[in-house]
């Protein structure tokens, strides 16, 4: 559990830097452990001031990046049959964080979910095996390259990566001192 825990940190930690960059003045609460945003797939909200909150979905993928492909989640726990949060989710924003490269694909779910849903079965579906302590669950989810979404939602899909520090360099010698 550890592991899934610290990919959505991760993620989470990711979108905030992407949020401030969008609206420096705006609040981003974390409502991931609130009950009453739980069961509506809502991981962050997000105030702006003179604007209604818009709900943030966040998710964390540690390899899509290399494979070139979105996991839509379909199916949260095939255990017990529960629906995965890219359908019910009632956030306005999808932050789909590619981990291995730190890059925030931020999607408005309804105009992706609107697009998938039509051409759903022309995606092959896959597993993924979640260990949360002695339990273990089945999510389900479409594969769907991230190119073609880019293609399907143009400019309404932004990518963002946080700057890269610059190099630093070693001070120059200090020409008072005598050479070591």
């Amino acid at each position: 559990m550890r592991g899934v825990q610290g990919a959505a940190d991760r993620a989470v930690a990711l979108t905030r830097e992407y949020v401030a960059t969008l609206a420096p003045d705006g609040l981003l609460h974390d409502v991931q452990a609130d009950p009453r945003f739980q069961h509506r797939g809502v991981d962050l909200l997000w105030d702006q001031p003179g604007k209604a909150p818009l709900g943030v979905e966040v998710k964390g993928d540690r390899s899509g990046h290399r494979r070139g492909n979105f996991f839509f989640e379909l199916v949260s726990n095939a255990e017990r049959d529960t629906p995965g949060c890219f359908l019910y989710s009632e956030a306005d924003f999808l932050s789909y964080v590619f981990l291995d490269v730190r890059e925030v694909n931020w999607l408005p779910l309804k105009q992706v979910r609107d697009w998938f849903l039509p051409r759903a079965k022309s995606y092959p579906l896959k597993t993924a095996k979640t260990r949360t302590g002695a339990l273990v669950y089945t999510t389900v989810g479409a594969i769907v390259p991230v190119k073609e979404v880019r293609l399907a939602l143009g400019e309404a899909l932004t990518r963002w990566r946080p700057p890269t520090p610059a190099p630093t360099s070693p001070a120059p010698p200090d020409p008072a001192l005598p050479p070591p």
